[in-house]
């Protein structure tokens, strides 16, 4: 009964991502409940393993995406230079922008304005605050990068075709 359940739930959250999407690609796979904004794009072959994208701001996932359990992509932050404190009833929007062929661990979250360049890694338990250079690796609160992918074998993986989706 369990597994049925199971089952059920994950066919629910993937229509529910789908309708709600503003617009997805092919083969996009919901393995946890993932909860998403009309505002949301994606591109070919991602894999939301427990995705919440909240705010107004536009979310662009590109091609070949995977995110481990429990990520957050916030795309509002409170006015707090605004006319009351803490902060006021305004909410100022930016968008999120992930790159093709990114990938990001467990427990990662993304704020509004980051932009995560093609092939980039994020390690699991980072906070993105702002942009991440394609192919870096990148971790801590807020995120920094520490190490680069080998580009040349990552270039010649993603022309091969050597991709999983």
């Amino acid at each position: 009964m369990g597994n049925i359940v199971k089952s059920l739930l994950r066919i629910i959250c993937t229509i529910s991502v789908k309708r709600q999407i503003g617009g997805y690609g092919a083969r996009l796979v919901v393995n946890r409940f993932s909860r998403v904004t009309k505002n949301t794009y994606c591109g070919d072959y991602c894999n939301f393993n427990g995705m919440l994208i909240q705010g107004t701001g536009c979310v662009t996932i590109g091609n070949y995406f995977h995110s481990g359990q429990k990520c957050w992509m916030i795309s509002d932050i409170h006015n707090y230079e605004g006319s009351m404190i803490p902060y006021d009833a305004e909410m100022i929007s930016k968008d999120i922008v992930i790159e093709d062929f990114v990938w990001l661990g467990s427990n990662v979250m993304i704020l509004g304005g980051a932009r995560i360049g093609e092939g980039a890694i994020i390690q699991a338990g980072a906070v993105v605050v702002s942009d991440v250079p394609a192919y870096a690796i990148a971790g801590g609160a807020p995120a920094k990068v520490f190490k680069y992918r080998n580009i040349e074998h990552f270039v010649k993986l993603r022309d091969d075709n050597m991709i999983l989706r």
